[in-house]
């Protein structure tokens, strides 16, 4: 995912607003939309395109163009329905990605069953992480160490292949510090910055939230 896709977030109750900001701020195009006129009127100053609409309405759905997002953040909160009426619609338009914020372990199964990609419960993922990792290409977060310092787990590049840490000098590139290299299941902390990476390798790092944006 990158600031260069399209996202919709659908609710904009105190989670829905932390992801759709974090993703406005850090310049990605982003449809917001809630049912309550007051709450679009309150934020559209903070976000461009914020709409009024009920996306179970298959017309209203329609009209926003909510098909044409590479992403959607199904936020909704106070109606189980009509998340999964929600879900079911970007599901039958051929939304390639639908993330849904949850709050049981049933509506966890009802959603992926329905067909949610993702499912997030907001007391485990931050709306600002879940914007964070979604603006990210090849990496994902694995724990926030401050404001800006975060551990990732980052994909080795095609074009890391074959090449080792000291001749991509990450840290000076991207101020990025390797702590361990993962291949499938297995975590290497004793690193070798000597031996050439592997395809399908990762990387978990500790990194600048901002400087490794770089890396897109």
């Amino acid at each position: 995912m990158s600031i260069h896709k399209t996202y919709a977030v659908l609710g904009l109750g105190r989670y829905g607003i932390a992801v759709a900001q974090e993703l406005v701020k850090s310049g990605a195009a982003v449809l917001a939309v809630d049912d309550n006129m007051n709450v679009v009127d309150s934020l559209i100053n903070e976000l461009p395109l914020c709409k009024c609409a009920d996306v179970t309405d298959a017309d209203a759905f329609e009209q926003l163009g909510i098909a044409d997002m590479d992403s959607v953040i199904i936020a909704m909160s106070n109606s189980l329905e009509a998340t999964v009426m929600a879900i079911t619609l970007c599901k039958e338009a051929g939304v390639k990605e639908v993330i849904v914020k949850c709050s049981t372990e049933m509506h966890r199964k009802i959603f992926q069953r329905v067909g949610a990609d993702k499912v997030i419960f907001p007391e485990k993922e931050s709306g600002i992480r879940l914007a964070r990792n979604l603006l990210s290409s090849g990496f994902a977060e694995m724990m926030e160490i401050s404001e800006d310092i975060s551990m990732l787990e980052l994909d080795v590049k095609n074009e890391w292949v074959g090449k080792n840490l000291i001749e991509l000098s990450l840290r000076k590139k991207y101020s990025v510090n390797v702590v361990a290299i993962k291949k499938g299941d297995s975590v290497i902390t004793e690193i070798d910055p000597a031996v050439p990476l592997e395809k399908g390798t990762k990387l978990i790092v500790i990194a600048d939230v901002q400087k490794i944006k770089k890396l897109r």
